[in-house]
């Protein structure tokens, strides 16, 4: 599978926030069903704690609609929060995308609904500078 646009500068984001990246990408299996989410990350909390741990699906949202893109990357979002609930649910699945998008598209009523009801947990990137702009949970 194509990794996305922005991959690279996402991964670099993470570095820069203190993630771990381990896996590039993140295989996983539910039954004959295999699976490849874009990251996974850890990142150790303190000596004596737990580390958290996420994977992130990076989207681009660079096809001619809009709708078409989010249709895309809500339905993968779903579908791969449900892997991740069956056989690693300490792990939290977040969906990155570009802060220019979020900010085009993110205040449609729709697009809030949908983001809402479905618990969508996101990352808001700026690709030009590898920052992480916001984590929207």
């Amino acid at each position: 599978m194509a990794k996305d646009k922005f991959h690279y500068e996402v991964k670099q984001a993470l570095v820069y926030e203190g993630w771990n990246i381990t896996d590039d990408p993140l295989y996983i299996k539910i039954g004959t069903i295999p699976l490849q989410i874009d990251l996974g990350a850890e990142k150790i909390i303190g000596a004596e704690k737990d580390g958290e741990k996420i994977a992130v699906e990076i989207k681009t949202f660079s096809l001619l609609s809009f709708n078409t893109a989010f249709y895309d990357a809500v339905g993968q979002y779903i579908v791969y929060r449900e892997a991740l609930e069956i056989i690693e649910s300490e792990r939290v699945l977040y969906l990155a995308m570009p802060i220019d998008t979020y900010e085009e598209y993110g205040s449609e009523l729709l697009i809030q609904r949908v983001l809402t009801k479905n618990k969508i947990k996101i990352i808001l990137y700026e690709s030009s500078t590898q920052h992480i702009v916001s984590w929207l949970k």
